[in-house]
């Protein structure tokens, strides 16, 4: 006997197509009606759009993913002038002959290509105005080995710096223009005295939860370079308008580091980077510091009282300077670490047979019970010498989180 089959079955099942192609389709015009997507991998921005926040990350410095470190070298008074011509000062005898701005050049390559830093900070007293025929060619060529290593740097102004053939101002704009550099004129929508005062900040990690939170602040501030003020002999100092603005600064990133999301229970760490020393550094002798005083402080004849205002602020762990090339040691007070660089170039005053040489500092992240990279766990910082073996001395704690601040040895890059 022949059986014969309903049709309804393949009917319904057909229905059942239908209407979900239909809903396919309905969805398909929702999503399209309400534009494309914002966020990640640049969708929906515009060519400029992506362009101006490649070049922002670009510019944004960072600590390293792998390691949880963040490396700054300070070089102090290469008082650079007109390169292979310029004589070296207080060198030996049987060094004067092949010894030029060539040499200070050489060093610097030298030690950026041994510690590998992730910032290259210049305090001053970069070029020696008075021996520079041309300002803009004798900036270009001091600043050159960071340059051309691709290495973002940042610089302030000493007081020869503007001596030569560029008022304070034009060196400050000349160097703000060059290749890699992260150095500004000054902050907007404020009178501020001097030119180079801001602020840099060094992010987390890519794609730890403090990326964009800055863990480490670095300040930066023209010391100024003569008195203007007839019955105040001797250097410049750091004015109220420019103590006024770090203070906002300071008050500003704590604030934010501080608030969601993830909020932090302490303000991060500052460093503040100028050319000529404060009067406070004439507080120590050999007894309270790492490092050597060959010469005295030539610090402003007033205090202006800086160091109050970045006490009082309570973010800041150490101070960088350079100016008096014979000394390079670092001592603490009231919190804060006060220390110098040692002179760097070979145009600049020194001692024969005391190495010329530079400071590094480190700031080291610490890891959560989960793996995750935190707040800044400590700094530290050495020095390094231009000798044979361009060696590594001095090596201290300026800060770490329950750390007592006494001297003692410290394993480089540890």
């Amino acid at each position: 006997m022949e059986v014969k089959h309903s049709p309804l079955p393949f009917l319904l099942l057909l229905l059942r197509l239908l209407l979900f192609l239909l809903l396919i389709s309905s969805m398909a015009i929702a999503v399209e009606s309400r534009g494309p997507r914002r966020g990640g991998g640049g969708g929906g921005r515009s060519p400029a759009a992506a362009a101006a926040a490649a070049a922002a990350e670009a510019e944004r410095l960072r600590f390293r993913g792998r390691s949880g470190e963040f490396k700054v070298l300070q070089v102090a008074d290469m008082h650079y002038a007109n390169g292979r011509t310029t004589e070296c000062l207080d060198v030996f005898a049987s060094q004067m002959a092949t010894c030029s701005d060539l040499n200070t050049t050489a060093f610097l390559f030298r030690v950026i290509r041994a510690e590998n830093p992730d910032l290259v900070v210049f305090t001053g007293d970069n070029i020696f105005g008075f021996d520079a025929t041309d300002a803009a060619k004798s900036l270009n060529a001091s600043f050159a080995p960071a340059v051309a290593l691709k290495l973002p740097w940042a610089a302030v102004l000493g007081n020869h710096d503007q001596e030569s053939t560029l008022s304070r101002e034009g060196v400050m704009r000349h160097i703000v223009g060059m290749p890699y550099t992260l150095s500004r004129l000054n902050p907007g929508g404020m009178e501020i005295d001097g030119f180079g005062n801001y602020n840099l900040e060094v992010h987390g990690p890519e794609g730890s939860v403090l990326a964009n939170k800055s863990v480490l602040n670095l300040y930066f501030v023209d010391s100024g370079d003569y008195s203007t003020v007839p019955s105040i002999p001797g250097y410049g100092w750091i004015k109220p308008s420019q103590q006024l603005w770090f203070q906002r600064t300071s008050l500003e990133n704590q604030r934010k580091y501080m608030s969601e999301p993830h909020a932090q229970k302490e303000p991060a760490p500052g460093l503040v980077y100028f050319h000529i020393p404060l009067p406070e550094y004439s507080s120590f002798d050999a007894s309270n510091f790492t490092g050597v005083k060959q010469e005295g402080i030539s610090s402003a004849s007033i205090n202006s009282g800086f160091f109050s205002t970045m006490v009082e602020a309570g973010d800041v762990k150490a101070v960088f300077t350079g100016h008096d090339h014979l000394n390079d040691f670092c001592g603490k007070l009231t919190g804060i670490y006060l220390c110098y660089a040692g002179g760097f170039g070979y145009h600049a005053y020194g001692k024969a047979g005391w190495s010329r040489r530079a400071r590094v500092v480190s700031a080291y992240l610490e890891k959560t019970a989960e793996g995750q990279w935190d707040g800044v766990k400590s700094i530290k910082t050495w020095k390094r010498l231009d000798d044979e073996y361009l060696s590594t001395i001095d090596s201290q704690v300026l800060w770490s989180k329950g750390y007592n601040g006494r001297r003692r040895k410290i394993p480089v890059g540890s």
